[in-house]
């Protein structure tokens, strides 16, 4: 964050540099989507206990979040991860493994009803299972990034993160390959599939 601060002097060319820098910074973007999501489970945890419908609510934006957020960490974060920054192999295959479990979580929360015995004790072990990914990433991944990679390439890398947002997967499909080239043709066709489930879903609310 110090690199980015040169200046406390007002400067509306300096302040929109500095915005503009990291919207593009790929991890800024990852970071928004961190916040964004643990919103999500702080609200669910100050939720009532019958609260079902808000429940319900928020579950699904946590699967929205959560399966796009993997979904372009796998197409593109990681497989950079692993051809540009050293020593970074087996922290990306653990991060492979850790999206996996998450997804089979997301996969039976998507499908079961809000006042299900478990449904609240599932939210709990995915926050919990996805706090510790996000900690992880943040302590170790992300910091590598900083290191071994330009200004650049981060702004180039935040760019295609964000484009892809828009064609990736809103549900979780953890029997689809998780690395390129092999997801790429799964992911285009699941996201397809996802947003005419998105519409029914939104016109059942």
């Amino acid at each position: 964050m110090a690199t980015q601060i040169r200046s406390t002097r007002p400067s509306r060319t300096g302040t929109s540099s500095t915005r503009h820098r990291e919207a593009q910074d790929a991890i800024a973007v990852l970071k928004a989507d961190h916040r964004a999501v643990d919103e999500l489970f702080a609200k669910f945890e100050k939720t009532g206990k019958h609260a079902y419908k808000t429940k319900r609510s928020l579950v699904d934006r946590m699967i929205t979040e959560l399966s796009v957020h993997a979904a372009i960490e796998e197409a593109i974060l990681y497989p950079a991860a692993r051809a540009e920054v050293p020593d970074t192999e087996s922290e990306v295959l653990e991060s492979l493994e850790e999206h996996h479990v998450v997804k089979w979580l997301l996969t039976e929360l998507d499908g079961i009803d809000p006042e299900t015995e478990r449904f609240d004790a599932k939210v709990a072990v995915l926050t919990e299972n996805v706090r510790h990914h996000v900690s992880e990433e943040e302590d170790t991944l992300f910091p590598a990034l900083r290191t071994h990679l330009t200004r650049s390439r981060l702004a180039e890398l935040g760019k295609e993160l964000h484009n892809a947002k828009s064609h990736v997967p809103t549900h979780p499909h953890p029997r689809s390959p998780d690395t390129p080239p092999l997801n790429g043709l799964p992911d285009a066709v699941a996201h397809v599939l996802d947003k005419a489930k998105d519409v029914v879903r939104g016109g059942r609310s």
